[in-house]
């Protein structure tokens, strides 16, 4: 790149007019700060298909390429057969570093532009003979006619263009542009001229030498494959043996062995990984001795490949056409079928319990026999055994006095280990409740009387009593952390007890801290912690049970399942969701930082009213600090790209989040999704890509077409879009998101909407018509199992409990 300039172009074009671009070509584009476009230089136009940004300065090229996900690197695919060339244009962005001023970058990406292939296959080009369009219209002139072997098969070289979310040059139609040939199934060779198709004669049933080389480490490598001349039937079975002393055999650069069956006619394979997306893996597949019949290979015996006795000839199917044949033993033998005396009887009677008596083996066979009189078979020992009588009475009695003895001792003995376990319980408890700072905590709730009157310690006896003794059907989530149980108080109060696994001896301290803050939340839209324990090794937190499920189930829920919200309540629950953000921002009594902002964890009451849940992540913050150090935490698809990388947590982290709701609200989609194509793709990139470019209205979900205003729909897009911007100080405070979302329901509320469906006015669902849907959901079969189980609110969170 050259200093001062700011476009550059990268035109590419084929060398000649039989030549197209394969498809499935995919490049990546590695550089800082660059809008990508595709040039079309035939119709003069361009259009933009990705962008590069660099928020960490000193991003190497490894590591932008390792992801390419719009982080110094950005991927695009490239689908056309039949397209001129490919123009590339790049153009610089002229941002400002993280710190406000130009810093002097010092990674390579900001010094050049790379295009590199990202796929198994690279850039490679097609060709094609273009005198004529198709077949037909190419045998009609026989003298020009490129298929001129016998046993050849004539192909239309037909391009579909792609669709999707493939990056195109042309239109969308498919149509034919030349034509190839093949040679026929069974025939091999050149189809483009005289005879040069023919029957498959390459194998050689019989090896040249006899002191071939048949292992490569633990790998038996049978004719007719071998690794060194003369020891293979034919060329394509000619492999490679990179260590001797370990299992390295390779068939060809990509494609390493890894074991064989000579017998079935398989042999396994290891492909090595094709991109950083991709690990390795293994396949299994057949293989054809020659592509023949097994009626056509007899005709020529000298080249026939099941050479040993007791072997048998067998077709090779593909998917869709015949392959070829290759050899088995017959049944009731084993081993090699394609060398002399390969095919070896096997011995059934060594399989166990083939007979219920005794086993004969004969050639390719066996037979049994019954026991001998006063035997029978034992199953275990695999054989005919004598029956013996066994003086039952006697045993009876020892065992009946020997067991009344032990009972009684038992009994004693329980009864004894009981007393001194419910002692040794009760002390524990006691040194639990001092290590977890309990008469701290109790002291910080007398010295606030409103927090006494919301916050409540229980004992772990009022607990187990509350969940049947912590019983597993009381579960309703569980996750790496630890488990959350459902139970219910003596006063009737359905609660919900998050009980953890595991918790570090400096933890607790900060444990007490946010738990006497929390305690002070009063917020209608936040869910109400309702106490904690403290006579357990960790904590017991105790939360009001919230019973509607989430605003992820509802917004995602299958529509045959009746259950429906209006694009209205949509509105108020992201207001109500703002509101409760905006109130833990600025106007706790200290400031609080959620850190995992999501629609899994914004709850619905029986009124459907939003409640933020799930303070596992959250931070606390000093009044007179605007952001906190921290290691990275949350979800991925709601993560904000400028505290992945900077690890600096602030409010506007919380913005973006918040954002990626309003996107789900709009689209009805999930925040990581797998487009059409395969390609798994982030909810906020493709959000801002389509309202970029004005097609907003087109991504929309239906329902909110139908329901919600053209202004609605803009607005909501429109903050959507201000909440997802790279630099936190672009984005707006959660005070200015709430008002803005304040005055669209506003607007909403004072206009009288007609339903586009029945030409009425709209009127909001009452919250009795809501709640009489929600029980008739939970009424279904697997309803229950739709109901929020609370493993959302209490076990998504990275961290243990605060």
């Amino acid at each position: 790149m050259k200093s001062g300039a700011s476009v550059y172009h990268m035109p590419f074009k084929p060398p000649g007019s039989s030549f197209t671009i394969d498809s499935s070509t995919i490049l990546n584009i590695t550089g800082c700060d660059l809008d990508v476009y595709l040039v079309d230089d035939d119709k003069l136009r361009t259009k933009w298909v990705c962008r590069t940004v660099c928020p960490d300065q000193g991003i190497t090229e490894m590591v932008a390429m390792h992801n390419c996900n719009g982080f110094g690197c950005c991927r695009v695919e490239l689908l056309t057969l039949d397209a001129d060339g490919v123009h590339f244009k790049f153009v610089r962005l002229h941002r400002k570093s993280n710190t406000g001023a130009s810093s002097k970058e010092t990674s390579q990406l900001w010094d050049r532009i790379s295009i590199t292939t990202d796929g198994y296959y690279g850039f490679s080009l097609r060709w094609n003979i273009r005198d004529q369009p198709t077949c037909v219209a190419a045998m009609r002139n026989w003298t020009t006619y490129a298929c001129m072997s016998r046993h050849t098969e004539c192909i239309d070289s037909a391009t579909y263009e792609c669709s999707g979310d493939a990056t195109c040059i042309d239109g969308g139609m498919a149509s034919t542009n030349g034509y190839n040939c093949i040679c026929d199934i069974g025939y091999t060779g050149n189809p483009y001229i005289l005879d040069g198709c023919s029957n498959d004669k390459g194998y050689n049933p019989i090896p040249s030498r006899t002191d071939c080389t048949r292992w490569c480490g633990n790998i038996s490598v049978q004719f007719p494959f071998g690794l060194e001349d003369g020891c293979f039937a034919r060329e394509q079975f000619h492999l490679n043996c990179t260590n001797r002393t370990s299992s390295a055999v390779l068939l060809r650069e990509d494609l390493e062995v890894i074991d064989m069956n000579v017998d079935k006619g398989t042999i396994k394979l290891q492909f090595d990984a094709v991109s950083d997306l991709f690990v390795d893996f293994e396949l299994s597949v057949k293989w054809a001795a020659a592509n023949l019949s097994c009626l056509e290979a007899q005709q020529n015996r000298s080249g026939y490949a099941c050479v040993s006795m007791n072997s048998k000839c067998l077709p090779v199917n593909a998917e869709y056409d015949y392959v070829g044949y290759h050899c088995q033993c017959s049944d009731g033998f084993e081993g090699n079928p394609y060398i002399q005396s390969g095919c070896r009887d096997v011995d059934e009677c060594r399989e166990p319990n083939i007979c219920q008596g005794v086993c004969r083996n004969t050639e390719g066979s066996y037979y049994c026999t019954k026991c001998p009189p006063n035997t029978e078979y034992d199953a275990a020992k695999m054989r005919c055994t004598t029956t013996k009588q066994q003086i039952l009475f006697l045993g009876i009695i020892i065992g009946l006095s020997c067991g009344f003895s032990i009972l009684v001792l038992s009994f004693s003995t329980i009864f004894l280990i009981r007393r001194r376990s419910k002692y040794i319980q009760n002390q524990l408890r006691k040194e639990f409740f001092r290590k977890n700072q309990g008469l701290l905590l109790e002291t910080l709730i007398s010295s606030d009387e409103t927090a006494h009157d919301r916050t409540k310690i229980f004992s772990l006896e009022e607990l187990e009593k509350a969940t049947n003794n912590f019983d597993p059907t009381r579960i309703i989530g569980r996750g790496g952390h630890g488990m959350v149980y459902k139970g219910m108080l003596s006063d009737q109060h359905v609660v919900a007890i998050k009980k953890s696994k595991v918790i570090e001896q400096c933890e607790i301290n900060q444990f007490i801290n946010e738990v006497a803050v929390l305690t002070q939340i009063n917020h209608r839209n936040i869910v109400k912690l309702f106490g904690c324990c403290l006579e357990t090794e960790v904590p017991l937190l105790v939360y009001d049970y919230v019973s509607s499920g989430s605003l992820s189930q509802v917004l995602h829920a299958d529509a045959s399942n009746g259950l429906s919200l209006s694009w209205g309540d949509y509105l108020r629950i992201a207001l109500e969701t703002a509101g409760a953000l905006s109130y833990l921002h600025s106007a706790a009594s200290i400031s609080i930082f959620h850190r995992d902002v999501k629609s899994s964890n914004i709850l619905l009451d029986g009124n459907y009213t939003a409640k933020v849940s799930d303070f596992g992540a959250s931070r606390l913050v000093p009044i007179d600090e605007t952001h906190i150090v921290t290691n990275v935490q949350g979800t991925f698809g709601y993560l904000d790209p400028e505290y992945f990388h900077t690890r600096q947590l602030n409010g506007k982290s919380d913005v973006y989040s918040f954002g990626v709701v309003l996107v789900e609200l709009l689209l009805r989609m999930k925040p990581v999704f797998t487009s059409e194509s395969g390609t798994v793709k982030s909810l906020s990139n493709y959000f801002l890509q389509e309202f970029n470019e004005g097609r907003i209205t087109d991504i929309a979900n239906s329902q909110v077409l139908e329901e919600a205003t053209e202004e609605e729909i803009n607005g909501v897009a429109s903050l959507a879009e201000r909440c997802l911007r790279l630099h936190g100080e672009e984005r707006p405070t959660m005070k200015q998101v709430e008002t803005e979302l304040q005055t669209l329901r506003a607007k909403r509320m004072n206009s009288s909407q007609p339903d586009p469906r029945n030409g009425e006015h709209m009127q909001p669902r009452s919250l009795t018509q809501r709640s009489r849907s929600a029980r008739q959901l939970s009424s279904q079969p697997g309803g229950s199992q739709r109901r929020y189980s609370l493993e959302a609110e209490f076990l998504s969170s990275a961290s243990l409990p605060r």
